[in-house]
């Protein structure tokens, strides 16, 4: 039963790439969602369980959440750039190499020479996986060169973005850190971090662009994309407690098997045989990367 409900966070986080496409509309409205719908979580879990918050616990979990909800906006972008298939693997495997440095750099973890030769050598594993999974086959469907430019022209702006967005995801995990705040205690504030962060993103939108993410009914309808990650999130905590957290951390990271599967399966994102190849194998590889690294940090 225990390592069932570890499965959860990744059923959770996994589901959520795919939900959010099918939901449709515009990053911003895939945004505003998803903090709604996280906040709404977070407060009945406080509801129950009214965990005491210092200040400075508070403070920092709050920018945890604003970072992560800069993080998140880049991979929405990222999906229409790339598609859920390519984008997952590769901001997942962004994501353990930057916490994992900034665990090392900032908060001295992994302290001697073996836990270190292993830490870089899952980092080696993880950034070769990425470029496994950013790879095209040329027996893919015959298009012309102005698609082809375009093509390419997306990619690296999805890189791009989900580089930068690494640094919100980073800032995410490590803020709490700074105050010892477990994932109980930082959970509400982290949403009204998010929530924040994600009215100023809209409210941006809506003095750039003239239009009103607020009042656009897709902003809403991806509440539900915030309630899979509040359901990803409060499973995750309780998985940590039964389970430990390298095992509760390493079965989470599965989501990117579940997203990036759900996106050719269900969203229908052409792969060749190739593809799938290089695809599977850089999803291994990413994988054994994480739960190398997640027994390291244990």
């Amino acid at each position: 039963m225990d390592i069932l409900i570890a499965l959860l966070p990744a059923i959770g986080w996994g589901v959520l790439p795919i939900a959010t496409s099918l939901i449709g509309g515009k990053p911003i409205n895939q945004l505003l969602g998803t903090t709604y719908g996280a906040f709404i979580v977070a407060l009945g879990l406080y509801a129950f369980t009214r965990p005491e918050l210092t200040a400075s616990a508070f403070f920092w979990c709050f920018l945890s959440g604003m970072a992560w909800t800069c993080g998140q906006f880049t991979q929405y972008i990222a999906f229409e750039k790339m598609g859920v298939s390519r984008t997952m693997p590769i901001s997942t495997g962004m994501q353990l190499v930057g916490t994992s440095l900034t665990g090392i750099i900032f908060f001295g973890e992994w302290a001697g020479l073996l836990p270190k030769l292993s830490g870089f050598g899952a980092i080696i594993l993880i950034i070769i996986g990425i470029i496994f999974t950013t790879r095209h086959s040329a027996n893919g469907p015959q298009i012309s060169a102005a698609e082809k430019a375009e093509l390419h022209k997306n990619t690296v702006t999805g890189l791009l973005l989900l580089l930068l967005g690494t640094f919100g995801y980073i800032g995410y995990s490590a803020f709490p850190k700074v105050s010892n705040a477990d994932g109980w205690k930082a959970f509400l504030p982290q949403t009204i971090g998010m929530l924040v962060m994600g009215t100023i993103f809209g409210i941006s939108i809506l003095i750039k662009h003239k239009t009103n993410p607020f009042k656009q009914i897709t902003s809403y309808k991806n509440i539900i994309t915030g309630f899979l990650f509040g359901f990803g999130a409060l499973f995750y905590l309780v998985s940590t407690r039964l389970n430990g957290v390298a095992t509760g951390f390493t079965l989470s990271q599965l989501c990117v098997v579940i997203s990036t599967i759900g996106g050719i399966v269900v969203l229908h994102e052409h792969k060749t045989k190739r593809e799938m190849v290089y695809i599977a194998i850089g999803l291994s590889l990413v994988i054994i990367g994480g739960i190398l690294i997640s027994f390291i940090h244990d």
